[in-house]
């Protein structure tokens, strides 16, 4: 799929504020409202929006203990892999996993109550015997910056036609 500023200018907006009115979002991208709506769709339909989502602030809810963990598999074959996304998918706790490259095969972001919900938890995925070689734990103690708007436009180009990924 090609996308173009105009485009660009919807995702940004939408990403922003998933509740914008059409009138708003056509205001914002430069068309008329029915025009911006299509390419909302159209965008919605080839998988570039996925969602909309609220962004909830769960400290105001209850006490979150956040937590970054590096997590090494034993083996390394496509089945143990499998195996080891198919059980932290499961996991509503565990609310990120990356797969990545270099010392480590998984890097995941865990919200728990406490520090001990997230032993237990720990313990859970060692006790099902997942691979799990050697695992590193980083409690967060600090958010610095955790943004939920992409910057679109620094990475699809300068505005000109571009391929969606």
């Amino acid at each position: 799929m090609k996308l173009d500023a105009i485009d660009l200018r919807i995702l940004d907006a939408v990403q922003r504020d998933g509740r914008i009115t059409k009138l708003a979002l056509a205001e914002k991208a430069g068309l008329s409202p029915t025009p911006c709506w299509m390419r909302l769709r159209k965008l919605e339909k080839a998988g570039v929006i996925i969602g909309y989502h609220a962004r909830i602030a769960p400290r105001r809810i209850a006490p979150v203990a956040s937590v970054m963990m590096e997590v090494t598999l034993a083996n390394h074959r496509q089945a143990d892999f499998e195996r080891f996304e198919r059980a932290v998918a499961a996991i509503p706790e565990i609310v990120a996993c990356w797969s990545v490259g270099g010392g480590v095969d998984y890097i995941l972001k865990i919200m728990t109550a406490d520090i001990d919900a997230y032993q237990r938890l720990v313990d859970g995925l060692l006790d099902r015997e997942l691979g799990i070689d050697r695992y590193f734990t980083y409690i967060v103690t600090k958010t610095v910056k955790e943004e939920t708007v992409l910057p679109v436009s620094s990475f699809a180009g300068s505005g000109e036609d571009q391929s969606a990924s």
